[in-house]
């Protein structure tokens, strides 16, 4: 799953650092399909606990060796360990619904429907951020969660309950994002990545005896040792993304992620979405992008007129 750090600004604009940008965002859209297209085929004989417990204790890992060789241990301070606790237990309980989501729908659904977290981020933004959102954004919000609903189709057939599990997920991942911004200027991308994997390894632990068994083939041994691994670098390279090239350039790279899940889905289980979930997830896929261009140019229009006034 892949979640995006809107707090994080661009350190330099030239050609080679948005290259650079693309590159990473490109990379993460990559590899977030392969984790998702991973836990599926193991969620036939495993539980979800030790699904969830491989993806963050090998994150932990993965981050552990990444930055102790960089930074020391200076990233382990948080000046918000309250708000760290709870974005980092919202995203282990988006990830228990979206990998139990996995059990029963086709990855590409569920990456369709998680796509709906930006528009939940838009309408959340109102209450808990005190932002101000135009008709225009409203609109593409109320927009984006109709093709929800026309992948999602409740009470029809071809509907799967699961669908909602992902739903969920959505939420929580957009309360989630919400809460990274109000670290913006608190806390680094790298304590609170560090958070991110070290909250659910220690939450799912405590779990993982009630529900633990060993994989049973060298392939299922491998999947396990990857998870963490995987998402821990879909992660880095989404922060370098926004390190390295503006939002407005990097965000709608993250809807590759739908091919790659529609194409490792029909490699691996020969799922294709049908045309109701094409057409849901171009609406989806629309409205993001709408609401991100107009973002680009409430933000740009606020800075020319704070520039004015100076």
């Amino acid at each position: 799953m892949a979640r995006r750090n809107l707090s994080l600004r661009p350190r330099n604009v030239g050609s080679g650092r948005i290259l650079f940008g693309v590159l990473f965002m490109c990379t993460a859209s990559t590899v977030f399909p392969l984790l998702n297209i991973s836990v599926q085929y193991l969620t036939a004989e495993y539980s979800i606990i030790q699904l969830v417990w491989a993806r963050y204790v090998g994150h932990l890992v993965y981050i552990l060796a990444v930055l102790i060789p960089t930074r020391g241990l200076r990233f382990v301070r948080t000046s918000r360990p309250r708000i760290q606790l709870i974005r980092s237990a919202l995203l282990v309980i988006g990830t228990f619904l979206y990998f139990s989501a996995l059990a029963y729908i086709p990855v590409a659904t569920t990456t369709a429907v998680n796509f709906t977290a930006p528009l939940m981020i838009v309408a959340l933004s109102i209450p808990i951020l005190g932002e101000r959102v135009g008709l225009r954004r409203w609109f593409a919000v109320i927009f984006g969660f109709i093709g929800a609903v026309i992948i999602i189709r409740p009470g029809l057939e071809g509907a799967h309950w699961a669908a909602f599990l992902v739903l969920g997920c959505a939420a929580c991942n957009a309360f989630y994002q919400i809460l990274t911004r109000s670290l913006a200027g608190h806390d680094s991308a790298e304590t609170s990545i560090f958070y991110t994997a070290l909250v659910p390894s220690v939450l799912v632990t405590l779990l993982l005896p009630f529900d633990v068994r060993m994989p049973g083939s060298g392939l299922d041994w491998f999947l396990f040792s990857i998870l963490g691994l995987i998402g821990g670098m879909g992660h880095y390279c989404v922060i370098k993304a926004y390190e390295n090239a503006e939002a407005s350039i990097i965000s709608p790279l993250s809807y590759v992620q739908l091919i790659g899940a529609t194409v490792l889905g029909y490699i691996v289980f020969a799922d294709f979405p049908d045309g109701w979930t094409w057409l849901g997830a171009a609406i989806i896929v629309a409205s993001g992008i709408y609401i991100m261009r107009r973002e680009t140019i409430r933000r740009r229009e606020a800075r020319q007129a704070s520039d004015g006034r100076h």
